[in-house]
Formats: C-alpha cells, sequence, structure tokens
C-alpha cells in the first residue's frame, strides 16, 4: 500500500487564501496534478475572499440566484479576484481584490448550457442574415468576435451569459443579465458585502469543463513567471 502522493509545492499550501506567490509555485513548480488540485479546490469550494466577512451573505447570494436561474445553490460558484483575493488573469496579475472588484460567478449545469447553446446558435444565425442588428460599430465589433469564438468556447463545454445580446429575443440570456443587475443592486443595500460595480455569469457543461478550463487558465501564468 501506497501513502497519498501530493505535489511538492502544495504541501506548505495551508490557507484558503494563499498568497500568489504560493500559487505561482505550485503553477510552475507542481505539475498537472498541482493545476488540477488549484482548479478544484482553492478555485472552486469553500468561502470566497468577498465574502470572508460574512459568508452567509454569499450563501444567501447562492440561495436567491439559484432560484432566479432554476438551478440548485451548490451549482454556483465565483471565481476571479474574489475567490482569493487577488486577479490570477495574465493581463490582471498581482492586482487585489477591492470593494468594487466584478464578481465573476460561474454555474455548472448541463441543463442551462444547453438552453444557452441553442440561444447563441439562434443569435449567431440572426446576427449572420442581419435579423438581429447591432446599435453601432463597437458593439458590431464585439458581436463578430464573439461570434467567430462562441463555437470554439461552446466546444469546450463553456459559454458566457456576455456573448449573448440582452435582447428579448434571447429570454435566457437576457433573465441572467437582469439578475446579475439585480444581484449588484441587493448587494449595495447589504451590510459587509463586496459592493461591485458589475456581475457576470459563466455556465460550464459540467464540473470536468470548469476544472480542464480553469487549470488551462493557470498554466498560462508559467510564461509570466
Amino acid at each position: 500500500m501506497q501513502p497519498f502522493r501530493i505535489a511538492a509545492p502544495l504541501q506548505h499550501l495551508i490557507e484558503p487564501y494563499p498568497p500568489l506567490e504560493s500559487v505561482l509555485d505550485a503553477v510552475s513548480h507542481g505539475g498537472e496534478p498541482a493545476l488540477l488540485s488549484l482548479a478544484r479546490l482553492w478555485l472552486s469550494e469553500g468561502i470566497p475572499f468577498a465574502f470572508r466577512e460574512c459568508p452567509a451573505i454569499y450563501e444567501s447570494v447562492r440561495s436567491w440566484l439559484g432560484n432566479w436561474i432554476g438551478v440548485h445553490p451548490k451549482e454556483i460558484g465565483l471565481t476571479g479576484s474574489s475567490r482569493l483575493g487577488i486577479s490570477l488573469a495574465p493581463t490582471k496579475l498581482w492586482k487585489p481584490l477591492d470593494k468594487n472588484s466584478d464578481l465573476d460567478l460561474f454555474i455548472v449545469s448541463d441543463s442551462l448550457f444547453a438552453d444557452l447553446k441553442e440561444e447563441f446558435r439562434k443569435w449567431s444565425f440572426d446576427f449572420e442574415n442581419v435579423t438581429t442588428k447591432a446599435r453601432n460599430e463597437r458593439e458590431a465589433g464585439f458581436w463578430a468576435d464573439n461570434n467567430a469564438r462562441g463555437p470554439q468556447l461552446l466546444a469546450r463545454g463553456f459559454i458566457d451569459q456576455k456573448m449573448i445580446p440582452n435582447l428579448p429575443r434571447y429570454p435566457i440570456t437576457k433573465k441572467l443579465s437582469q439578475g446579475m443587475w439585480l444581484l449588484v443592486e441587493k448587494l449595495k443595500l447589504t451590510q459587509r458585502a463586496p459592493q461591485p460595480s458589475l456581475a457576470s455569469i459563466r455556465c460550464y457543461e459540467t464540473w470536468d469543463s470548469f476544472i480542464r478550463q480553469t487549470a488551462l487558465n493557470l498554466s498560462i501564468l508559467k510564461g509570466l513567471i
């Protein structure tokens, strides 16, 4: 019988919100096991740093949002700087969480993913056939980029709510967008809660999709160390 094996850099990662140096050390020297462990444990479970002063608010948020969207609260999580208190995005590396940082939520739901996948395809058809028109050139540029990237992201098992226009013709996306606006407004009225200026949702088809994409994002940091 063999003991459980732990990647060496993870043996010293004992805090729920480890310092960036420790995360980067694990990413750089821990190999794939460390990337997967970081994605599964530190970046998807537990109480997010943004809600550390009153964890019950986070649970209340998930309960309310789950009811609004129609998913189980356990399927809702938080990533970004709100998770560890620091940003791991290559363009924002080292940037600490502040009171107004955006909330990057995620949902793991195969049924919601399937609905959003179909709604994206509907919007893509409308966009390419000019049934749904952008309001200006800047928006048209974003739409063209989303239309090109969307199929690739869907093939990897996730889609962002903001990749589909918030229009009545796309009711699921509109409901998600409205929920994000309401969430921000409700947090403004909640004492000891973060006060984000924006909130957004990414939907994953499965937990495996979440883990694979999160581990991939972490691996990108190797080139910046």
